[in-house]
């Protein structure tokens, strides 16, 4: 089958099926490792691990907004969430007060430093394995992002 344009052909619309398929069930699939283990939800571990990540664990919430793929006010909520639980507190950046920082605590570290194993794994598990086809899956999302990004 020749593609057409406007049109995939048929090998590329199964790819793109496929690929929608895993957009979809990725995220519930990785979720319920980290309900079953420590009761946090998917976005709530990856709003942690992007905390750890910065120099003092801290992050401005817009920025933080950002790294997660997250609106501000959805952020605020989850981060609220997890302050209640002790993992994270907010402060006024003191650069400039009309901002606000997330600071992830030593015990949201403590907790991160204990699940993060078993996440990995399953990621590894669902996703990928082998360095070459996490090479290949980082090509295509960053040339997917470049895209995204341009517009």
């Amino acid at each position: 089958m020749t593609p057409t344009r406007g049109w995939l052909n048929e090998q590329q619309l199964a790819t793109w099926i496929a690929f929608n398929r895993v957009l979809s069930r990725l995220p519930a699939a990785l979720e319920s490792q980290l309900q079953q283990d420590a009761r946090v939800s998917y976005m709530e571990y990856h709003v942690l691990a992007r905390l750890s990540d910065q120099p003092s664990r801290t992050c401005r919430m817009s920025a933080l907004a950002d790294l997660a793929n997250s609106e501000l006010s959805r952020l605020s909520h989850l981060v609220r969430r997890l302050e209640k639980r002790g993992l994270v507190r907010r402060e006024p950046d003191p650069s400039d007060g009309r901002y606000t920082n997330a600071i992830l605590t030593d015990a949201g570290q403590q907790l991160l430093v204990e699940i993060a194993p078993a996440h990995v794994d399953r990621v590894r598990d669902l996703v990928i394995d082998s360095v070459e086809d996490f090479a290949a899956l980082e090509r295509v999302c960053l040339r997917i992002l470049d895209r995204i990004t341009a517009r």
